[in-house]
Protein backbone atom coordinates (compact mmCIF):
# COMPACT_ATOMS: atom_id res chain seq x y z
CA UNK A 1 0.00 0.00 0.00
CA UNK A 2 1.77 3.43 -0.94
CA UNK A 3 2.17 5.63 1.84
CA UNK A 4 0.16 9.30 1.74
CA UNK A 5 2.25 12.08 1.41
CA UNK A 6 2.46 14.17 4.15
CA UNK A 7 0.45 16.75 4.77
CA UNK A 8 1.84 20.48 4.13
CA UNK A 9 2.36 22.51 7.13
CA UNK A 10 1.36 25.63 6.71
CA UNK A 11 2.35 27.31 9.99
CA UNK A 12 5.75 26.10 9.67
CA UNK A 13 6.00 27.26 5.99
CA UNK A 14 4.75 30.88 7.18
CA UNK A 15 6.70 30.95 9.77
CA UNK A 16 9.85 29.78 8.48
CA UNK A 17 9.54 32.15 5.33
CA UNK A 18 8.61 35.62 7.38
CA UNK A 19 11.72 34.26 10.01
CA UNK A 20 13.85 34.19 6.51
CA UNK A 21 12.00 37.20 4.59
CA UNK A 22 11.06 39.38 6.49
CA UNK A 23 13.61 39.31 10.03
CA UNK A 24 16.46 38.76 7.79
CA UNK A 25 18.13 35.96 9.34
CA UNK A 26 19.76 32.90 7.71
CA UNK A 27 18.86 29.59 6.59
CA UNK A 28 21.49 28.75 9.50
CA UNK A 29 19.89 30.61 12.14
CA UNK A 30 16.55 29.29 11.64
CA UNK A 31 17.53 26.04 11.58
CA UNK A 32 19.10 26.98 15.00
CA UNK A 33 16.44 28.55 16.21
CA UNK A 34 13.44 26.62 15.09
CA UNK A 35 15.87 22.98 15.64
CA UNK A 36 15.07 22.02 12.12
CA UNK A 37 17.93 21.07 9.89
CA UNK A 38 19.48 23.36 7.61
CA UNK A 39 18.22 21.12 4.25
CA UNK A 40 15.01 21.08 5.65
CA UNK A 41 14.96 24.96 6.53
CA UNK A 42 15.73 25.35 2.32
CA UNK A 43 13.28 22.64 1.32
CA UNK A 44 10.29 24.99 3.35
CA UNK A 45 11.50 27.49 1.63
CA UNK A 46 11.18 26.16 -1.48
CA UNK A 47 7.30 24.75 -0.79
CA UNK A 48 6.58 27.95 0.16
CA UNK A 49 6.96 29.71 -3.23
CA UNK A 50 5.08 26.28 -4.66
CA UNK A 51 2.28 26.96 -2.34
CA UNK A 52 2.15 30.60 -2.92
CA UNK A 53 3.13 31.89 0.52
CA UNK A 54 5.90 33.67 -0.66
CA UNK A 55 5.27 35.74 -3.58
CA UNK A 56 7.90 38.05 -5.00
CA UNK A 57 7.57 41.30 -6.84
CA UNK A 58 9.78 43.24 -8.52
CA UNK A 59 9.11 46.80 -8.81
CA UNK A 60 10.23 48.80 -11.11
CA UNK A 61 11.23 52.80 -10.90
CA UNK A 62 8.76 55.05 -12.02
CA UNK A 63 11.12 56.01 -15.28
CA UNK A 64 12.17 52.62 -15.54
CA UNK A 65 10.67 50.44 -19.02
CA UNK A 66 11.45 47.10 -17.47
CA UNK A 67 8.46 45.76 -19.06
CA UNK A 68 9.09 46.78 -22.45
CA UNK A 69 12.72 45.84 -22.77
CA UNK A 70 12.15 42.31 -21.64
CA UNK A 71 9.00 42.10 -24.97
CA UNK A 72 11.56 43.41 -27.14
CA UNK A 73 14.37 41.04 -25.73
CA UNK A 74 11.70 38.23 -25.72
CA UNK A 75 9.91 38.61 -29.33
CA UNK A 76 13.28 39.82 -31.18
CA UNK A 77 15.51 37.14 -28.90
CA UNK A 78 17.55 40.25 -27.91
CA UNK A 79 20.70 39.66 -25.52
CA UNK A 80 19.86 42.91 -23.95
CA UNK A 81 17.47 45.90 -24.68
CA UNK A 82 17.92 49.25 -23.23
CA UNK A 83 14.67 51.99 -23.47
CA UNK A 84 14.71 55.47 -22.28
CA UNK A 85 12.79 58.33 -21.86
CA UNK A 86 12.37 60.90 -24.16
CA UNK A 87 9.98 63.68 -24.64
CA UNK A 88 7.25 63.57 -27.56
CA UNK A 89 7.83 65.73 -30.34
CA UNK A 90 11.71 65.88 -29.95
CA UNK A 91 13.46 66.59 -33.38
CA UNK A 92 15.63 63.72 -34.34
CA UNK A 93 18.61 64.85 -33.27
CA UNK A 94 17.97 65.57 -29.96
CA UNK A 95 16.80 62.01 -29.50
CA UNK A 96 20.16 60.55 -31.60
CA UNK A 97 21.78 62.59 -28.55
CA UNK A 98 19.83 61.06 -25.75
CA UNK A 99 20.39 57.44 -27.45
CA UNK A 100 24.20 58.17 -27.78
CA UNK A 101 24.04 59.34 -23.71
CA UNK A 102 22.53 55.90 -23.00
CA UNK A 103 24.90 53.87 -25.09
CA UNK A 104 27.95 55.15 -23.46
CA UNK A 105 26.11 54.33 -19.85
CA UNK A 106 25.61 50.44 -21.51
CA UNK A 107 29.31 50.47 -22.51
CA UNK A 108 30.63 51.72 -19.30
CA UNK A 109 28.38 48.94 -17.38
CA UNK A 110 29.59 46.19 -19.94
CA UNK A 111 32.85 47.14 -21.27
CA UNK A 112 35.44 44.06 -20.04
CA UNK A 113 39.34 43.79 -20.04
CA UNK A 114 40.89 43.10 -23.81
CA UNK A 115 37.70 44.35 -25.66
CA UNK A 116 37.83 45.14 -29.12
CA UNK A 117 35.55 47.83 -29.98
CA UNK A 118 34.44 48.38 -33.73
CA UNK A 119 33.01 51.88 -34.47
CA UNK A 120 32.00 54.09 -37.23
CA UNK A 121 30.59 57.73 -37.44
CA UNK A 122 27.39 59.36 -37.11
CA UNK A 123 25.23 61.51 -34.65
CA UNK A 124 24.63 58.86 -32.39
CA UNK A 125 28.05 57.82 -31.92
CA UNK A 126 29.12 61.42 -31.44
CA UNK A 127 26.29 61.46 -28.55
CA UNK A 128 27.99 58.36 -27.10
CA UNK A 129 31.69 59.34 -26.70
CA UNK A 130 30.83 62.98 -25.30
CA UNK A 131 28.69 61.04 -22.72
CA UNK A 132 31.46 58.53 -22.31
CA UNK A 133 33.81 59.08 -18.46
CA UNK A 134 37.34 57.93 -18.89
CA UNK A 135 37.28 53.65 -18.15
CA UNK A 136 39.64 51.78 -15.97
CA UNK A 137 39.69 48.99 -18.00
CA UNK A 138 42.71 46.62 -19.47
CA UNK A 139 43.98 46.22 -22.83
CA UNK A 140 40.57 48.15 -25.07
CA UNK A 141 41.33 48.48 -28.73
CA UNK A 142 39.33 50.86 -30.95
CA UNK A 143 38.73 49.38 -34.66
CA UNK A 144 37.47 51.83 -37.38
CA UNK A 145 35.11 49.66 -39.44
CA UNK A 146 34.64 52.25 -42.42
CA UNK A 147 36.44 54.97 -43.60
CA UNK A 148 35.55 58.97 -43.48
CA UNK A 149 32.57 60.25 -44.25
CA UNK A 150 31.41 64.31 -44.64
CA UNK A 151 34.04 66.95 -43.54
CA UNK A 152 36.57 65.65 -41.54
CA UNK A 153 36.67 68.52 -39.14
CA UNK A 154 32.71 67.46 -38.62
CA UNK A 155 32.59 65.98 -34.71
CA UNK A 156 31.06 62.87 -36.24
CA UNK A 157 33.38 62.18 -38.56
CA UNK A 158 34.82 58.62 -37.94
CA UNK A 159 38.58 59.11 -37.34
CA UNK A 160 37.91 62.44 -34.45
CA UNK A 161 35.35 59.84 -32.69
CA UNK A 162 37.27 56.82 -32.54
CA UNK A 163 40.64 58.67 -31.68
CA UNK A 164 38.68 60.35 -28.53
CA UNK A 165 37.16 56.84 -27.79
CA UNK A 166 40.35 55.29 -27.22
CA UNK A 167 41.82 58.23 -25.11
CA UNK A 168 39.00 57.68 -23.01
CA UNK A 169 39.13 53.68 -22.55
CA UNK A 170 42.29 54.20 -22.16
CA UNK A 171 43.07 51.92 -25.19
CA UNK A 172 44.88 51.55 -28.06
CA UNK A 173 43.85 52.65 -31.92
CA UNK A 174 43.36 51.32 -35.22
CA UNK A 175 41.82 53.05 -38.24
CA UNK A 176 41.21 52.64 -41.53
CA UNK A 177 42.56 55.58 -43.34
CA UNK A 178 40.71 55.94 -46.24
CA UNK A 179 37.15 57.77 -47.48
CA UNK A 180 34.26 55.37 -46.09
CA UNK A 181 33.06 55.62 -50.17
CA UNK A 182 35.17 56.43 -53.28
CA UNK A 183 34.02 57.33 -56.76
CA UNK A 184 35.01 54.18 -58.76
CA UNK A 185 35.56 49.99 -57.55
CA UNK A 186 39.26 50.84 -58.92
CA UNK A 187 40.02 53.52 -56.94
CA UNK A 188 38.49 51.01 -53.80
CA UNK A 189 41.16 48.20 -55.27
CA UNK A 190 44.37 50.78 -55.43
CA UNK A 191 43.33 51.91 -51.40
CA UNK A 192 42.81 48.15 -50.80
CA UNK A 193 46.69 47.44 -51.19
CA UNK A 194 47.31 50.51 -48.50
CA UNK A 195 48.98 48.55 -45.74
CA UNK A 196 47.58 50.56 -42.81
CA UNK A 197 43.73 49.87 -44.89
CA UNK A 198 44.81 46.38 -44.59
CA UNK A 199 45.44 46.16 -41.49
CA UNK A 200 42.50 47.88 -40.08
CA UNK A 201 40.24 44.92 -42.00
CA UNK A 202 42.80 42.56 -40.64
CA UNK A 203 41.63 43.80 -37.35
CA UNK A 204 37.61 43.29 -38.16
CA UNK A 205 38.03 39.64 -37.28
CA UNK A 206 39.20 40.56 -33.41
CA UNK A 207 35.97 42.71 -32.90
CA UNK A 208 33.58 41.08 -30.06
CA UNK A 209 31.50 44.04 -29.67
CA UNK A 210 30.32 46.83 -32.05
CA UNK A 211 28.47 50.33 -31.71
CA UNK A 212 26.47 50.79 -34.65
CA UNK A 213 23.94 53.86 -35.92
CA UNK A 214 20.90 52.52 -37.38
CA UNK A 215 19.80 54.71 -40.60
CA UNK A 216 16.96 55.37 -43.07
CA UNK A 217 17.48 55.10 -46.39
CA UNK A 218 15.20 58.10 -47.15
CA UNK A 219 15.95 61.76 -48.72
CA UNK A 220 16.26 63.42 -44.45
CA UNK A 221 18.42 60.78 -43.47
CA UNK A 222 22.41 61.73 -42.64
CA UNK A 223 23.90 60.51 -45.71
CA UNK A 224 21.60 62.91 -47.46
CA UNK A 225 21.92 65.62 -45.44
CA UNK A 226 25.78 65.43 -45.67
CA UNK A 227 25.77 64.26 -49.52
CA UNK A 228 26.93 61.45 -49.44
CA UNK A 229 24.96 60.02 -51.59
CA UNK A 230 23.09 61.54 -54.72
CA UNK A 231 19.44 61.64 -54.72
CA UNK A 232 19.95 59.26 -57.54
CA UNK A 233 21.48 57.11 -55.46
CA UNK A 234 19.31 57.12 -53.37
CA UNK A 235 16.48 56.52 -55.18
CA UNK A 236 18.37 53.37 -57.13
CA UNK A 237 18.25 51.60 -53.43
CA UNK A 238 14.69 52.32 -52.78
CA UNK A 239 13.56 50.73 -55.94
CA UNK A 240 15.78 47.90 -54.86
CA UNK A 241 13.78 47.44 -51.22
CA UNK A 242 16.27 49.43 -49.26
CA UNK A 243 14.76 50.88 -45.91
CA UNK A 244 17.96 51.16 -43.95
CA UNK A 245 21.57 51.36 -43.65
CA UNK A 246 24.41 50.62 -41.23
CA UNK A 247 28.02 51.49 -42.43
CA UNK A 248 26.32 52.02 -45.99
CA UNK A 249 25.55 48.78 -46.24
CA UNK A 250 21.58 48.92 -47.18
CA UNK A 251 18.94 46.24 -46.41
CA UNK A 252 15.17 45.70 -46.43
CA UNK A 253 12.36 45.26 -44.46
CA UNK A 254 13.54 42.00 -43.31
CA UNK A 255 16.79 43.10 -42.49
CA UNK A 256 18.38 41.29 -45.60
CA UNK A 257 21.40 42.65 -47.69
CA UNK A 258 20.00 44.94 -50.92
CA UNK A 259 23.18 44.66 -52.88
CA UNK A 260 23.93 47.15 -55.55
CA UNK A 261 27.25 48.96 -57.30
CA UNK A 262 27.70 50.77 -54.22
CA UNK A 263 28.86 48.22 -52.48
CA UNK A 264 31.59 48.23 -54.70
CA UNK A 265 32.60 51.32 -53.72
CA UNK A 266 32.52 51.09 -49.88
CA UNK A 267 35.46 50.81 -48.17
CA UNK A 268 34.61 48.88 -44.75
CA UNK A 269 33.35 46.30 -42.97
CA UNK A 270 30.11 44.33 -44.49
CA UNK A 271 26.85 43.14 -43.02
CA UNK A 272 27.77 39.43 -43.18
CA UNK A 273 31.44 40.47 -41.38
CA UNK A 274 29.21 42.55 -39.08
CA UNK A 275 27.79 39.19 -38.13
CA UNK A 276 30.11 37.47 -36.69
CA UNK A 277 31.01 40.05 -34.31
CA UNK A 278 30.09 38.63 -31.16
CA UNK A 279 27.54 41.53 -29.83
CA UNK A 280 26.34 44.34 -31.71
CA UNK A 281 25.25 47.30 -30.29
CA UNK A 282 22.08 48.90 -32.37
CA UNK A 283 21.46 52.53 -31.31
CA UNK A 284 18.88 54.10 -33.17
CA UNK A 285 15.46 56.28 -31.99
CA UNK A 286 13.14 59.09 -33.21
CA UNK A 287 10.17 59.44 -35.54
CA UNK A 288 12.29 58.56 -38.76
CA UNK A 289 13.28 55.70 -37.78
CA UNK A 290 10.08 52.76 -36.97
CA UNK A 291 10.71 50.92 -40.39
CA UNK A 292 14.81 50.74 -40.21
CA UNK A 293 15.02 49.64 -36.58
CA UNK A 294 12.12 47.17 -37.40
CA UNK A 295 13.77 45.60 -40.15
CA UNK A 296 17.02 45.40 -38.31
CA UNK A 297 15.39 43.50 -35.44
CA UNK A 298 13.93 41.21 -37.94
CA UNK A 299 17.14 40.74 -40.18
CA UNK A 300 19.22 39.77 -36.58
CA UNK A 301 21.21 42.15 -37.46
CA UNK A 302 22.11 43.97 -33.77
CA UNK A 303 22.35 41.59 -30.19
CA UNK A 304 21.37 44.84 -28.61
CA UNK A 305 19.26 47.44 -29.33
CA UNK A 306 19.34 50.74 -27.40
CA UNK A 307 15.96 53.19 -28.32
CA UNK A 308 13.42 55.27 -27.08
CA UNK A 309 10.50 54.20 -25.54
CA UNK A 310 7.85 56.09 -27.91
CA UNK A 311 9.52 53.78 -30.68
CA UNK A 312 10.10 50.68 -28.50
CA UNK A 313 6.01 50.61 -28.18
CA UNK A 314 5.60 51.40 -31.80
CA UNK A 315 7.69 48.50 -32.73
CA UNK A 316 5.65 46.00 -30.15
CA UNK A 317 2.55 47.40 -31.64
Amino acid sequence: MARKPNPVDLRLLSKVSKLYYEQDLTQQEISERLRLSRPKVSRLIQQAHKEGIVQITVLSPQDSFADLEQALEQRYHLQEAVVVEIDAGLAQEAVSRQIGIAAANYLQRTIQHDDVIGVFWGVTLNGMVNALQPCEVKNAHVVQMVGGLGPPEAEEHATGLCRRMARLLNGTLTLLPAPGLVDTPQVKDVLLTDSYVQGAFDAFASINVAYIGIGSASPTSWIMRNQVLTASEIETLQRKGAVGETALRFFDDNGQPVYSNLDHRVIGITLDDLKQVDRVVGMAGGPEKDAVVRAALNGSIVDVLITDHILAERILA
